[in-house]
C-alpha cells in the first residue's frame, strides 16, 4: 500500500469512527427514554459492533468506552453510585470497553472464513460481554443493594429476570439482526465507490 492510499484509508477510518462515536452518544441518550423495568435499554451496541467490524478492535474499544462514559453520566446510574461509587465506574467502563474490544477480536478471528458469520458472532459477543460483566460486577460490588431490591426473592433469579432479562434479549436480537445487514451495506457501498473512482 502506498503512502497516499494509506493516508486515505486512515482518513476514512477516522471519519467513520467519528460518525459512529456521535451515533453512540445520540442512541444512548435516546435509549434512556425507553425503559423496560427499572432500567433503560441499550441501543448503542449495534454501532459498536459495526465499528469493531469495519475499523478493528481499537475502534470497538473506543466506541464501547464512549458508551460507558455516557452511561456514567445518566440518571439510571445514580442507583449504583449510591451503592458503590468506585465499583460503578469500574463495572461500567469495563463492560462497555471490553464488549467493543472483544467484538472486534471475534470479528477479526472469523472474517477470513465468512464475513457475515464474523459479524453475527461479533454481534452476539458484544451484548453477552456487556451483560456478563454487569452481572459479575453486580455480584462483586452491589450484592447487598441487590438483595434489598430483590425483597426476599431469590437474588440470582432477580438479577437475571429483573435486572437484565428483557433488556438483554432485546439487545441481543437487535444486534444480531441489524449489525450484519448494516456492515454488509457499508462494505458494498465502499466497494462501489472505490470502483467508480
Amino acid at each position: 500500500m502506498n503512502k497516499g492510499s494509506k493516508k486515505k484509508t486512515d482518513i476514512v477510518k477516522l471519519v467513520g469512527v467519528a460518525l459512529l462515536t456521535a451515533i453512540v452518544v445520540v442512541l444512548q441518550y435516546l435509549g434512556s427514554f425507553i425503559k423496560f423495568g427499572p432500567f433503560s435499554i441499550s441501543l448503542v451496541l449495534v454501532p459498536i459492533v459495526i465499528g469493531a467490524a469495519l475499523y478493528g478492535r481499537s475502534a470497538g474499544a473506543w466506541l464501547g468506552f464512549v458508551f460507558s462514559i455516557v452511561v456514567l453520566l445518566q440518571a439510571d446510574t445514580a442507583l449504583f453510585y449510591q451503592a458503590n461509587f468506585i465499583g460503578t465506574i469500574i463495572v461500567v467502563l469495563l463492560k462497555g470497553t471490553l464488549a467493543g474490544f472483544l467484538a472486534g477480536v471475534v470479528y477479526k478471528a472469523l472474517e477470513k472464513k465468512n464475513v457475515t458469520f464474523a459479524v453475527v458472532a461479533a454481534a452476539f459477543t458484544c451484548p453477552v460481554v456487556n451483560t456478563g460483566i454487569f452481572l459479575l460486577g453486580s455480584v462483586v460490588f452491589f450484592m447487598d443493594t441487590i438483595k434489598t431490591w430483590a425483597a426476599g426473592t431469590n437474588v440470582f433469579v432477580f438479577m437475571i429476570v429483573g435486572l437484565v432479562g428483557f433488556n438483554f434479549l432485546f439487545e441481543l436480537v437487535t444486534n444480531m439482526l441489524l449489525s450484519p445487514v448494516i456492515v454488509r451495506l457499508i462494505q458494498l457501498g465502499t466497494k462501489a465507490k472505490i470502483k467508480s473512482v
